[in-house]
């Protein structure tokens, strides 16, 4: 007779109702633990804002900001200044050696009181005349530009460190396609190809073509092109009081402590072969026959360039150009020298056409002040 007994596993089976064989039917509860925090039973308290409670608290946030106000606007009035706005110095100014003075609009300044002083003693003049800028390792590039001189009175002597700033107006150095385009690896030394460069952030300035080869510039982008190349003499003071020298130079540098040590990292020693890169459009005066080993740019060491390639955030922005950190800037009139370039930006994209910015000299403020302007800076509250 057949075996008609279930197999093992079936539910009818004698195994099937071991209680060691059977899977237990529980599930996991995601349900989170009955604590008040998990169950948000925290306890809880919000203010009933009324006067009383209210006009204490701002009385006492008073108490402790207003003395800090207070030592800032302290700050801020031992700041010495002077602004002059030399745009149009270039069109406007007389002749050398013939001063004029310049438009009231166009200057402004703060200074610590002078009963000494007279109105003629602080009007700003300026006078223009068509030099000779010279470039090359043996001052051999000539490069015709016109000279705007620039002469003011300062009432007041500003001990170190005095500053001296440009600033430019209207000037969007943040556009979206402007602040990217330049190449960090380019500008730390290595020696990228003109195939990398003409595919990378560079655009529209990347490669060109030279005798049918494809060359990358050096530095490539549009903010290395558009770089600020006015440059700015140290301040003369003229007709030394009590001396019997006629002139004496504030001796201002432009190579060390005016870039960021962030900003100096980074660059580096250029790889590349000098014939196998090519002049930007607005370098071209400088460097009328191309790059050679006895003359390209340092980039490591040249300091303004480091400046300006740290962008601003605002239109309107002041970088340094020169500084003072030893001597006191006594009071007197001065003299300070300005090689007019013929700054103008190339074309960002279409519909946006070239720019040239207003310049600005802005002498003499202290430096309390954190933003760089085109000017003097001077803090009598020492370094």
């Amino acid at each position: 007779m057949a075996d008609t007994n279930p197999p093992l596993g079936h539910e009818d089976s004698i195994s099937s109702q071991d209680p060691a064989n059977q899977k237990s039917t529980k599930t996991k509860s995601r349900r989170p633990a009955n604590t008040a925090f998990r169950q948000q039973r925290l306890k809880a308290w919000q203010p009933i804002l009324t006067p009383k409670t209210v006009l204490p608290l701002f009385f006492a946030v008073g108490i402790i900001f207003a003395p800090i106000g207070g030592l800032l606007i302290y700050s801020s009035s031992l700041v010495q200044e002077l602004i002059i706005d030399y745009s149009n110095c270039y069109t406007d100014a007389p002749i050398y050696p013939t001063f004029g003075d310049v438009p009231t609009n166009l200057v402004s300044s703060h200074f610590k009181s002078n009963a000494n002083s007279s109105t003629s003693d602080t009007t700003a003049q300026w006078s223009r005349q068509q030099i000779n800028a010279t470039y090359g390792p043996t001052n051999s590039i000539l490069v015709p530009t016109w000279q705007c001189s620039l002469r003011f009175y300062v009432p007041s002597s500003m001990s170190p460190p005095v500053l001296f700033y440009y600033q430019l107006t209207n000037f969007y150095q943040n556009h979206r396609r402007y602040v990217k385009s330049f190449d960090s690896n380019q500008l730390s030394g290595t020696a990228v190809t003109a195939k990398t460069i003409s595919g990378g952030d560079c655009a529209p300035l990347t490669t060109t073509t030279v005798n049918g080869v494809e060359k990358p510039y050096y530095p490539c982008g549009i903010v290395a092109n558009s770089v600020f190349n006015d440059t700015f003499s140290s301040p003369v003071l003229l007709n030394v009081p009590g001396s019997n020298v006629a002139n004496q130079t504030y001796v201002m540098t432009n190579t060390t402590g005016i870039s960021w040590a962030s900003d100096k990292d980074l660059y580096g020693e250029s790889k590349y072969n000098w014939s196998d890169v090519v002049v930007p459009p607005n370098w071209i005066e400088r460097y009328p026959d191309g790059y050679s080993n006895e003359y390209h740019p340092d980039l490591v060491n040249d300091a303004p360039f480091q400046v300006w390639m740290r962008t601003a955030g605002l239109p309107t922005f002041s970088k340094l150009a020169q500084r003072n950190d030893t001597e006191t800037l006594v009071a007197g009139n001065y003299q300070v020298d300005i090689n007019h370039q013929n700054w103008v930006i190339i074309p960002i994209c279409p519909g946006i056409t070239s720019i040239q910015a207003p310049r600005q000299l802005a002498a003499m403020e202290a430096i309390m002040s954190p933003s760089p302007e085109v000017e003097m800076l001077n803090d009598e509250r020492g370094p």
